[in-house]
């Protein structure tokens, strides 16, 4: 007999301080005293962001008025499939409390530590359900990915000197990807060890991209696998160890991140760029539609700076990449 499948909206609200709302079943529904990210059923008709609207209002008596598409999510539980659309809740009218008599509690993200079966454990010791772990993990992803543009030793101090200063105002994740080096081996791996050893200072994740050598991988803190390297990986059954970046452009790159179980996509390119001229553009409405089917979050790349955060964010992405935009600090 197959499982019923059941489609839910899910709220990840966080508050200024970057606090997590979590709410505990009553008595009387199914995981009761297990917390949960408050949300419901999707009803007919409804998009995701208006059902997590009207359930928002009839959990917590709140209006959700800034409601960002995030990552959809299947999780198999023992009598049904659930598929979760998480959204991330930023701003809303009222102040929440729960309607249904449930318990909430506002805790740190980070201080939710998972159990000896991988289950996630909020601070005060209550159980989370399963489908909360990898939303947990993914908030720990930063929102702004750095990738290096040098392309020669000559630029290396420039190169520092520009990644010092965007590390000093929150920067905290890079990819070392230097695919047209003008120079020899040796150089360019001095490159990579000056960056790594920087975002290393900095308590920054550096990734290095499938072009270079495998030896260098296991240095990095993960690695941003090519599409065509991907799907190379994917028929050899080889996923390297540690987080996983895919770059996607198409559907096809989507399955095989998915199917690698990468921790995130780069996708794109959204915008027309120098770097690929002649290349139609993914556009916003295409970028939503493979970042939706991607399962996990997605950053997009094209065009990207910290003014089209907040647009890639109403897409369905996590956040953005770029090599030259600005990704910290105030508007250009």
């Amino acid at each position: 007999m197959s499982k019923p499948y059941i489609r839910v909206a899910a709220g990840l609200i966080l508050d200024a301080r970057g606090r997590l709302l979590l709410g505990q079943r009553p008595d009387g529904k199914a995981w009761p005293g297990w917390w949960e990210f408050p949300g419901g059923k999707i009803e007919a008709g409804e998009t995701v962001e208006q059902a997590l609207v009207r359930e928002l209002d009839e959990e917590l008596g709140i209006r959700a008025t800034r409601v960002y598409p995030w990552v959809v999510h299947v999780h198999e539980y023992p009598k049904s499939i659930v598929e979760l659309a998480f959204c991330q809740v930023t701003a809303w009218e009222g102040e929440p409390h729960g309607r249904e008599n449930q318990a909430l509690d506002w805790v740190d993200p980070w201080d939710i530590r998972l159990d000896e079966s991988e289950h996630p454990i909020a601070p005060g010791g209550g159980s989370l359900l399963p489908a909360a772990a990898p939303p947990l993990r993914w908030l720990r992803l930063p929102m702004q990915y750095r990738v290096s543009h040098i392309r020669h030793a000559d630029g290396l101090a420039g190169w520092l000197a520009q990644l010092r200063q965007e590390l000093l105002q929150g920067l905290r994740m890079v990819q070392f990807r230097e695919p047209a080096w003008a120079g020899d081996t040796d150089s360019l791996h001095d490159a990579f060890q000056a960056t790594l050893a920087l975002c290393r200072q900095h308590g920054a994740r550096c990734f290095i991209n499938s072009c270079h050598p495998h030896g260098w991988w296991s240095h990095a803190d993960g690695v941003q696998l090519r599409a065509a390297d991907a799907a190379r990986i994917l028929q050899q059954d080889t996923r390297p160890p540690g987080w996983l970046g895919v770059s996607a452009h198409d559907a096809q790159d989507i399955e095989c991140a998915r199917q690698l179980q990468a921790d995130f996509v780069v996708l794109g390119h959204v915008h027309p760029t120098d770097s690929h001229p002649g290349s139609p553009a993914l556009g916003w409405a295409r970028f939503r539609e493979l970042a939706t089917a991607a399962g996990r979050p997605v950053f997009a790349i094209g065009g990207q700076s910290i003014d089209t955060l907040d647009a890639a964010r109403l897409h369905g992405a996590h956040g953005i990449a770029a090599m030259r935009g600005q990704l910290v600090g105030g508007s250009e």
